[in-house]
């Protein structure tokens, strides 16, 4: 049984027996975070695209753990000229990893790696992931798109993340339109509070989404599907 731990912001582990999976590490400068980013084990690394805030510690962590990337060909390869091991993908691709299967789906925001993000990445990216036979989606940063009801209507998803901080990504009433598309059997609100431009209060969330149950976690929670 899958255990999931937010860790703040969009940083995600999903641990299953051997095997520890890391999405987005945005720790070692995330006010949020609770963990500290040596003492984190992963197998795997997944990056949704190249923003500071879920590129994070990737490159540190696969170089500690000699961990591969896993992302689209543009961001991996970069990763790769600072000497980390990587697995290229693209959109609508999957492939059948020793933890579980990931498949990347298209989302709507930007990738570009540096302060500035002038750096191309690829475009940004979320993910199905498939995990001791339960189903993972985490959709990075995106506005609302209508394609989230085909993803849910081919996936039985039992636990999405969903960013709902605004101004970078959806905010609460997209998001519970996302939920109410996807029908995921858990919700967990995520990317909000970090920093004040994107504070908001996720019990309005909660309060608005039907269908689904919504789990609020804290950084440094875990739940176990």
């Amino acid at each position: 049984m899958p255990e999931v731990t937010f860790l703040g912001h969009s940083c995600v582990t999903i641990k299953d027996g051997d095997h520890s999976v890391i999405i987005d590490p945005f720790l070692s400068v995330n006010p949020q975070a609770t963990a500290d980013v040596a003492n984190i084990d992963a197998t795997h690394i997944l990056v949704t695209h190249g923003h500071g805030d879920h590129i994070g510690d990737a490159i540190f962590l696969s170089k500690q753990n000699k961990a591969p990337i896993i992302g689209t060909f543009e961001l991996t390869h970069l990763c790769a000229s600072e000497g980390c091991e990587i697995h290229p993908m693209h959109v609508g691709g999957a492939f059948n990893f020793p933890f579980g299967r990931v498949k990347l789906t298209i989302a709507h925001h930007g990738g570009g790696y540096g302060e500035d993000a002038s750096r191309y990445t690829g475009p940004p990216v979320g993910f199905l992931i498939t995990i001791g036979g339960k189903t993972i989606y985490h959709p990075g940063d995106t506005g609302l798109f209508y394609d989230m009801k085909l993803i849910g209507e081919m996936n039985n998803i039992d636990l999405a993340f969903l960013p709902i901080g605004d101004n970078f990504t959806m905010g609460i009433d997209d998001a519970v339109k996302a939920a109410e598309f996807l029908q995921a059997k858990k919700v967990v609100p995520f990317h909000y509070d970090t920093w004040e431009i994107i504070e908001c209060d996720p019990n309005k969330f909660a309060e608005k989404v039907t269908g689904s149950d919504v789990v609020m976690l804290d950084p440094g929670k875990s739940l176990t599907l």
